[in-house]
């Protein structure tokens, strides 16, 4: 049985938030790949990204999830493209129940369109290039997620309870 959670979804989607109150509430410990990133090279994503590139980014982000998905008992927050690269995708799919936060472009773009940390943002259209990457994505959350919830403007606490809901019918916490 597998007892990682891994969070999937759109920057914006509320892995980290979910996943840091979901963790707390099954009494798993909590990373987020993006986080541990910026911990081991001192530097934020964006700065990754300038310096990097995205492929440098996905590079580090890789190596990050394959040893995140190496742990036992964990709720995993992954980054909005984690799903891009087949490792990615067969790691998280292997190592845990995968749970794809799913929301509109819309939704997210109100969430996220003040942060100017996030450098795929940084665009002309921030919400064109939004529903571009869901479009690009969303096929790899559905085809890896063993379980799909729908986000909304509903408290942090709610999401969480429906998350394990989810779970419990899956039976994947006994």
């Amino acid at each position: 049985m597998k007892k990682n959670i891994i969070l999937v979804g759109l920057m914006g989607a509320g892995k980290s938030t979910i996943g840091r109150n979901l963790a707390k509430s099954l009494g798993k410990d909590f990373y987020d790949s993006d986080r541990v990133i910026e911990e081991r090279t001192g530097v934020d994503i964006a700065t990754i990204f300038e310096i990097e590139g995205e492929q440098g980014f996905r590079d580090r982000e890789e190596q990050v999830i394959a040893e995140l998905c190496e742990q036992n008992n964990i709720v995993l927050a992954t980054g909005g493209g984690s799903v891009l690269r087949e490792s990615n995708r067969k790691n998280m799919s292997k190592r845990g129940h995968v749970v794809y936060l799913r929301t509109s472009a819309e939704l997210l773009y109100s969430r996220i369109r003040h942060d100017k940390k996030r450098p795929l943002m940084q665009t002309v259209n921030p919400l064109n290039t939004l529903k571009k990457l869901l479009d690009d994505r969303e096929p790899y959350y559905l085809d890896i997620s063993d379980t799909v919830v729908m986000t909304g403007k509903q408290k942090v606490a709610i999401l969480v309870r429906r998350v394990e809901e989810a779970l419990e019918q899956e039976k994947i916490n006994k």
